[in-house]
């Protein structure tokens, strides 16, 4: 079945090195010395990280104020997640986003934003690495990805080294959407409710039972949010057991719930909350998941425009 049509996507210019990169904290508040060590590894890659001082703001367990976090939401790189993402959505206007497109890129709580600007404001972002989390360590960003992601390769792959297995076979196409299952499933209901049709639908999330992720996908399930899925790409779902000696896995608890949806399904592709180097995900660009012996998650446009 073909994907359902999808508006053309604004794309933001794409980032070089030497280019400044903007540091911002739309969730929970963060630490000075890892937001540093992160900046130190955007520096050795070759940007030019900045970040107001109010990043550093607390209001209980905020990066400061809402009014705060909306105002510096005009740079690219999350700091992290945690919560608050939910809050933005009514501080910023689409219009004056789309008239100066950037990169954003954010995973977990940041879920909120990224697929409320693809949808609200019409434009590729980006679910991937995080300042004081990825970009701290030795081996948390995959550079492959992040390099072919924001330097706009026109077609290119996450495949071979990505961690994804085979739980059902098949191919389909659509346009990657998705990010953290307790986020998405959080927007139902809301104005800016997820728009999964004619998609290839990436679902991850972390520390969370079995049973509560039966209980979310069923919640997707009977909202009709999976009916027009093309395809589904689970991330590594790190420390979501029941306990160690659960006598199920989680893969057979996902494929209770969808497997008579009869597209193709993977499992454990890292990006977001992983072990080690976090893939970037485009979200918004048009896509081909082929799940066999392999999984190849293929990439079949530019998700930043020439500059």
């Amino acid at each position: 079945m073909p994907s359902a049509p999808q508006p053309t996507r604004i794309k933001p210019p794409a980032l070089r090195s030497g280019d400044r990169v903007g540091v911002v904290a739309p969730a929970s508040n963060i630490k000075r010395e890892l937001l540093e060590q992160g900046c130190e590894r955007l520096r050795q890659l070759g940007y030019d990280p900045f970040y107001f001082e109010s990043i550093l703001d607390r209001d209980l367990y905020f990066a400061g104020s809402v009014e705060r976090r909306a105002r510096e939401l005009r740079a690219i790189l999350c700091a992290r997640g945690g919560y608050g993402s939910n809050y933005l959505p009514l501080e910023l206007d689409p219009k004056k986003i789309v008239s100066h497109p950037k990169i954003l890129v954010g995973y977990s709580d940041i879920t909120t934003l990224v697929c409320c600007m693809a949808d609200s404001a019409n434009f590729v972002t980006f679910h991937g690495p995080m300042v004081t989390k990825d970009f701290t360590l030795d081996d948390g960003v995959d550079m492959a990805s992040w390099t072919a992601a924001v330097g706009g390769v026109p077609e290119w792959e996450i495949g071979t080294g990505s961690g994804a297995r085979a739980l059902a076979p098949g191919e389909g196409h659509g346009v990657l959407y998705g990010g953290c299952l307790s986020m998405l499933v959080a927007s139902i209901g809301t104005k800016h409710e997820i728009r999964t049709d004619g998609t290839i639908l990436f679902i991850e999330d972390v520390a969370t039972k079995p049973f509560q992720i039966d209980r979310m996908l069923m919640q997707l399930k009977l909202a009709g949010k999976l009916a027009g899925v093309r395809g589904i790409i689970f991330g590594e779902m790190l420390d979501c057991r029941q306990s160690a000696d659960q006598d199920y896995t989680l893969e057979e608890v996902v494929m209770r719930i969808l497997g008579d949806l009869k597209i193709p399904v993977a499992f454990g592709m890292r990006s977001g909350h992983v072990s080690r180097a976090n893939i970037t995900v485009p979200i918004g660009v048009r896509a081909r998941l082929v799940v066999g012996d392999d999984v190849v998650l293929k990439i079949l446009e530019a998700a930043t425009a020439k500059r």
